[in-house]
């Protein structure tokens, strides 16, 4: 495709190759974590904490790229330590040493996160943020399928011998590491601000950001504070009396759709408006959620999946394309980063609440609660949004 540059390419192999080891440990990961004595509540508190550490680290990590102008140093660095976690993680079993690990698994997601976005709206064009978004997001989330993929075979072979997967982790990681290192920055895309950079620098930036993207995530941010981990589907799975083969051949299949939609996605984005496309994705989880309430067969939980992914597909990536389209391209990390800061505050909230409702009042209650405020959202950006204006930024030049 003649808009997907050589950079954009890479930073999506890299994406393709880390996500396949990180999501080959994803659907194992709660029966694992129960295997070793994890609670729901103690699951839902560390999903929650370690989304938490990823949000605030992007924040800061982004101001700092956007203040030294480099991008490809902390692409690298953090691509470095979420491929080191994955061993780690099956060396002890100790609940103690498994929040550590999945920290700096985030920690690495948090630092590389805001400096990758960057460099990719930086190969994009005002008119085709939806199509570069959408292609890296389909990329990165086929490793999603091919990473499951690996642990459904191994388990057919192995089952219940979850720990050695961390190690097999490893290898794709260490791929993804080996082309990082091929990444170039193109040149310093601002003055370099030599001056300390605060934690909570990213704070400011809210304080100071456009009007227009501070009514954009609001509403991002109350969908986040509902919006629980994907775990909770895989139980939700379990529940209902799929065993690990099903739950993660559903895993699979989820992440199939979500990556052959992405892009199509994408670029219809660019044509009718992101904001079209991102509701319409909210109207399909809202639907997912209100389905999984009522659980089913397999059948039925495979609709639900299927529909899962279309959602997803139609709000991860645009998204961000949004995001960037808002804000001026100086401070596209930080912008990147103050949204995922604040996301993944809501995240620990999310999935806490969600292991809470879940052992106090039972699936039903967990998803159907999310699935409202899914709703509220959708009212939210169809009325805040009407006809707001888009500031004239360089990168802003986008369908609201």
């Amino acid at each position: 495709m003649k808009h997907i540059t050589r950079t954009v390419w890479m930073l999506s192999l890299v994406s393709l190759l880390t996500d396949a080891a990180s999501e080959m440990l994803y659907p194992i990961m709660p029966i694992y974590l129960k295997s070793i004595g994890f609670s729901l509540v103690l699951i839902g508190v560390l999903e929650g904490l370690t989304e938490a550490t990823a949000g605030l680290s992007k924040g800061y990590f982004g101001k700092k790229s956007d203040a030294s102008g480099r991008r490809v140093p902390f692409v690298q660095l953090g691509y470095l330590l979420s491929s080191v976690s994955k061993p780690m993680m099956g060396v002890f079993a100790a609940p103690l040493w498994i929040f550590f690990a999945r920290t700096i698994d985030r920690l690495g997601k948090g630092i590389r996160t805001g400096a990758r976005d960057a460099m990719l709206s930086d190969e994009a064009t005002p008119t085709t943020k939806g199509t570069v978004f959408g292609f890296h997001r389909s990329m990165d989330t086929m490793g999603a399928v091919l990473g499951p993929a690996i642990a459904l075979v191994y388990l057919q072979y192995f089952p219940g011998h979850y720990r050695p997967l961390f190690f097999i982790a490893f290898a794709p990681a260490l791929l993804a590491i080996g082309i990082s290192l091929l990444l170039k920055d193109k040149g310093k895309t601002v003055v370099p601000n030599t001056r300390p950079v605060s934690f909570f620098a990213f704070m400011e930036y809210w304080r100071r950001s456009p009007a227009h993207y501070r009514l954009v995530v609001r509403g991002l941010l109350i969908f986040a504070l509902f919006n629980s981990s994907d775990v909770f589907l895989l139980l939700r799975a379990r529940s209902v009396g799929l065993n690990d083969t099903q739950t993660i051949t559903l895993y699979i299949f989820y992440n199939l759709v979500f990556a052959l939609f992405s892009l199509p996605l994408g670029i219809l984005a660019d044509r009718v408006g992101l904001k079209r496309i991102f509701v319409l994705g909210l109207v399909l989880f809202a639907s997912v959620y209100f389905g999984m309430a009522i659980g089913g067969g397999v059948w039925f939980l495979a609709a639900l999946f299927f529909v899962y992914g279309l959602s997803a597909a139609a709000t991860d990536g645009i998204a961000k394309a949004w995001i960037t389209g808002i804000s001026d391209a100086k401070d596209t990390a930080t912008a990147i980063g103050t949204y995922s800061g604040f996301q993944s505050v809501c995240a620990l909230f999310a999935s806490s609440l969600a292991g809470l409702l879940w052992s106090m009042f039972g699936p039903a209650v967990c998803f159907a609660v999310t699935g409202v405020m899914t709703t509220t959202v959708i009212v939210y950006m169809l009325v805040m949004l009407r006809g707001a204006r888009v500031p004239t930024m360089p990168n802003a030049r986008l369908k609201p």
